[in-house]
């Protein structure tokens, strides 16, 4: 027991650092959480930028269309040779958007989260999201929708680690909100989720016993919007069986932190 519970706590991590087309930006714009311990309850207000996280002054310029990367890491270094998120810490890595008034104050509670990148289970090679991740040296990349309006956004990134999701409550989430200034032509204001109450402690995608074998993952949330469309509804969680959901595009592995792999979802 003491060397599973030492395992499971080497394994936290939290999104650090952005970049903007490969440009990277260092921690310029996130709001970085005070540890890497998970958020368990779904309810709480700390399921939209992590416990005791606080805005910052730094605000990262991106282009509607533009790509952007999130990078993840057990520790504040960037050394590749470590899990971005170890322990057997599996499950989905999602990446939500949220307009706000201004990113240097707004505190994601309030708006309109919607999904613009996700990742989850692919059973034909047995991988999880953070398998890929880990691969990549903890980068993601996804691209940013191209019709949404100018102005001030939160990035939230996400990974809901389901080692211990198989009673309510075991799930652990990992996020963290960048500030983001967008610009473009577009005028598309996506509907979408709220934090909290986009999840339930129930959902499909949330309380799942992983080790019982996985055919299908539901991944939590809304669909990820499309360019020129609306994001699906929130999903309503359900007893019955997992309906299956397709993860995006895997990333290529990269060798190190210098150039972030150039995988984009949908948008």
């Amino acid at each position: 027991l003491f060397l599973a519970s030492a395992s499971s706590v080497l394994g936290h991590a939290t999104w650090q650092q952005l970049w903007v087309d490969g440009v990277d930006q260092a921690k310029t714009c996130v709001r970085d959480p005070p540890s890497n311990s998970p958020v368990s309850d779904v309810t709480s207000k700390d399921i939209v930028c992590n416990a005791g996280t606080a805005a910052v002054a730094g605000i990262c310029a991106i282009t509607a269309g533009g790509e952007v990367t999130v990078e993840m890491h057990q520790h504040n270094t960037r050394d590749c040779s470590e899990e971005a998120i170890g322990g057997a810490h599996h499950g989905p890595v999602i990446i939500y958007m949220s307009k706000v008034d201004d990113a240097t104050t707004a505190d994601g509670s309030t708006g309109t989260w919607f999904k613009v990148a996700e990742d989850g289970y692919d059973a034909a090679t047995g991988k999880w999201a953070d398998d890929i991740l880990n691969a990549n040296c903890g980068k993601r990349t996804f691209t940013v929708p191209s019709d949404i309006a100018t102005g001030d956004y939160l990035i939230r990134a996400e990974e809901i680690a389901l080692h211990a999701a198989g009673s309510a409550g075991g799930a652990q989430f990992y996020m963290s909100c960048y500030q983001v200034h967008v610009e473009g032509t577009g005028s598309a204001t996506p509907t979408g989720v709220s934090f909290p109450g986009a999840y339930s402690a129930t959902d499909p995608g949330i309380l799942i016993n992983i080790y019982n074998g996985v055919d299908v993952y539901q991944i939590p949330g809304p669909d990820v919007y499309v360019s020129g469309g609306a994001a699906a509804p929130a999903p309503v969680a359900s007893s019955s069986a997992v309906t299956p959901v397709a993860s995006s595009t895997a990333a290529a592995p990269v060798a190190s932190s210098s150039v972030p792999a150039a995988v984009s979802s949908s948008a």
